[in-house]
């Protein structure tokens, strides 16, 4: 039959050799002359054919692949930023020594540090972080060698601004910044900055000034909400431009982001009238009294709960700190930001699923209708109410408000103050809601500076009147 249809019998050998589905691709142990459409005294050939067709086969199956396509391939992943070709390091540590030559035994302090700072290339305000990072904070001076040794395994292994921050702040062996890192940096901005020249004889202020600006930080370059700043989340944020604008800026309460004193002494402030016992801590009825009482009861009870605090003995203790105050108020006064819709988000989720269900919003509904009819003013249904939320939200699950809708609708803080701030859904309902959209100034820089002008207007009343 070979004979007579070679074809035949070369798609059987293929088909011995690639397709058989219990060979595979395995030396078969099939023979020829076993096959009744082939004659004995060509079984021998066929045998020897099939063979050296897998022969061939194996020999294509073990040919190395060849490297080239991977190694081809340029690095794109710089966790620590991307190598600088025209940098030169040995340069760059001459003008060092330079500086340090300039001091009695080539030793810095900290006051002297400016100048350091400037030679690395650095930011004014950097001062402080290389000050400690080179053991300054133990002898109260940095000698040239430990600095040079320091600042050269910097330029080596830290490639941009962000990661050079971060190794400078964080602790040895660590690759993000907690709060406690940020303290010796705030420390040195207070005691050097002019704008906070005042605050020289108020040393009980530091710390609340200090521990204020930690929050805002996290507030704002902590997207992760882990309590722990890595060098992505640094180098997305605007904290850095704003650090090389402590120098330029004399007026620190131009720097509204994170820097501004007059921000921090509304948040104080604020806290202090709640704070009724003076020890930095409140509790649910304490808060009920902010705003007279705006914030439902349920979620007064939602903050408290744990949802969006990290201390857990506090949130044990039923109370809440001055630093969560702080993400309290900044979300509470101005909802658009995307902290402060995660952080109403996750205080709504009652039951922490990633999405916010009816019985979640007509659970916070409820109270505020009661507080309506309370003012003589005739709520709405909450089916009429959650209608008009939908097609507001628009949510891509029907029946289900994810963090995501939130985010994508823009008119976040009108969702959020109907469940829960009374006043501010009243104030909604009496304006066009697309007013504000594009405007310049956040809803917390114009809360921030007409408090503050009320602050200060009150303590002018109070002052005593002197008759000349």
């Amino acid at each position: 039959m070979f004979s007579q249809n070679p074809q035949q019998f070369l798609n059987i050998a293929l088909h011995r050799v690639f397709i058989h589905p219990t060979l595979g691709h395995k030396t078969c142990s099939v023979k020829f002359s076993e096959q009744p459409y082939i004659s004995p005294t060509m079984s021998p050939v066929a045998n020897g054919y099939y063979f050296c067709l897998f022969q061939q086969a194996q020999a294509k199956k073990e040919e190395p692949v060849t490297p080239a396509l991977s190694e081809s391939i340029p690095k794109f992943y710089f966790p620590r930023g991307q190598p600088q070709a025209n940098i030169n390091i040995d340069n760059l540590i001459s003008k060092i020594e330079k500086i340090f030559s300039q001091f009695p035994d080539e030793r810095v302090t900290l006051k002297d540090m400016g100048l350091v700072a400037k030679a690395c290339e650095c930011p004014l305000y950097w001062k402080a972080p290389l000050f400690h990072a080179a053991g300054g904070d133990r002898r109260g001076h940095v000698s040239v060698h430990k600095f040079v040794a320091m600042w050269r395994k910097v330029l080596q292994t830290c490639h941009d601004d962000a990661s050079k921050f971060l190794h400078l702040l964080a602790k040895p062996g660590c690759n993000y910044l907690e709060q406690e890192d940020f303290i010796p940096f705030l420390q040195d901005v207070v005691d050097s900055h002019t704008g906070l020249a005042f605050l020289k004889e108020a040393s009980d202020f530091h710390s609340r000034y200090i521990t204020t600006v930690v929050q805002r930080i996290f507030y704002n370059v902590n997207r992760s909400w882990t309590g722990k700043i890595t060098c992505s989340e640094l180098s997305k944020s605007s904290f850095l431009q704003n650090v090389a604008l402590l120098e330029e800026e004399e007026e620190i309460n131009q720097l509204t982001e994170f820097f501004s004193y007059e921000h921090f002494y509304v948040i104080y402030c604020k806290f202090w009238e709640l704070d009724t016992d003076h020890d930095l801590y409140i509790d649910q009825r304490d808060l009920m009294r902010h705003n007279d009482q705006a914030i439902s009861h349920r979620m007064t009870e939602r903050l408290f709960s744990g949802a969006v605090t990290r201390d857990r003995k506090v949130h044990k203790e039923g109370r809440l700190s001055y630093a969560d105050f702080v993400w309290f108020l900044i979300s509470e006064e101005d909802k658009k930001t995307e902290t402060s819709i995660e952080y109403w988000f996750r205080c709504m989720d009652l039951d922490g699923d990633g999405v916010l269900s009816m019985y979640e919003l007509e659970y916070f509904y409820q109270e505020q209708s009661q507080k309506l009819e309370a003012m003589a003013i005739e709520p709405l249904p909450f089916e009429d109410c959650l209608c008009q939320m939908l097609d507001m939200v628009k949510p891509e699950i029907p029946g289900k408000i994810s963090l995501r809708d939130l985010k994508r609708c823009k008119l976040a803080h009108i969702f959020f103050d109907t469940f829960f701030n009374i006043e501010k859904y009243l104030d909604h309902e009496q304006k066009d809601p697309l007013l504000t959209v594009g405007q310049e100034i956040s809803d917390w820089e114009r809360y921030a500076a007409e408090e503050y002008d009320n602050l200060v207007a009150e303590e002018t009343a109070n002052e005593p009147y002197n008759d000349w």
